[in-house]
């Protein structure tokens, strides 16, 4: 870069906003679970037809189970949060020096002078909102004003983990009664997932890409083997 990164306000991606971690889990969990749905009941030598209703069935029971998961889990830590933040609001308010005293300390354990450390702690207190957001993310390591979103969260995660589901259905929807094709297309879209995750994360996108299809390969492998010894037995 020509200048320092601390001159541009939005250097850094935003790893808060709740969208990223429940899209990633949507697309994997969708494309591993169909992928093993279809391997297991491929592998039990059901019909073309069958397998797009277990599919299907998978893909929309997911879906609708991911999104709510997502929104109950990340409402319900939010809710956590308030309280937590409620709580030293009223720490604050009734023993302001004690707080102020908490924070200095804090401040005195990564190298800041002892004196130094109380004048700021107390001239913080002077400004209660601030002296709120800043006791929280020292004390409980959260910023109550930037909490994820339970609604992106959960249409984040609904809708990658349909479009992660859909993958190794397509080629049954496209008129082809194929099981291997559709384990490759669904390999292919585990690879090409831990490919869009890598531009995210900075890691080499070869190896993530290898990661999720070697995981994905496994899931389909098991339920492939107990869906054939399922079949065979009746």
């Amino acid at each position: 870069m020509s200048h320092p990164a601390a001159d541009d306000a939005h250097h850094h991606a935003d790893v808060s906003g709740g969208w990223l971690r429940a899209a990633v889990f949507g697309a994997m969990d969708g494309l591993v679970t169909n992928i093993a749905l279809i391997a297991g009941v491929g592998g039990g030598g059901a019909a073309a037809h069958e397998i797009v209703l277990t599919g299907t069935a998978g893909l929309v029971a997911g879906a609708i189970s991911m999104g709510l998961g997502e929104f109950t889990s990340v409402r319900a830590q939010n809710e956590q949060v308030a309280a937590e933040v409620l709580k030293e609001r009223q720490e604050l308010l009734r023993y302001p020096e004690a707080e102020a005293a908490e924070l200095a300390r804090i401040w005195q354990e990564r190298g800041v002078p002892a004196d130094l450390a109380l004048e700021v702690a107390t001239i913080l207190g002077r400004n209660p909102e601030a002296a709120v957001r800043v006791h929280a993310q020292e004390e409980l390591g959260v910023d109550p004003t930037d909490v994820p979103s339970p609604w992106t969260a959960a249409g984040s995660s609904f809708a990658c983990f349909s479009v992660g589901a859909l993958v190794p259905l397509l080629p049954f929807l496209l008129g082809s009664a194929s099981l291997p094709l559709a384990l490759g297309a669904g390999g292919a879209g585990l690879f090409v997932a831990g490919v869009l995750v890598a531009r995210f994360t900075r890691r080499a996108w070869w190896r993530s890409g290898t990661r999720q299809l070697l995981l994905g390969a496994a899931a389909a492998g098991a339920t492939y083997v107990i869906g054939h010894l399922i079949g065979v037995v009746a």
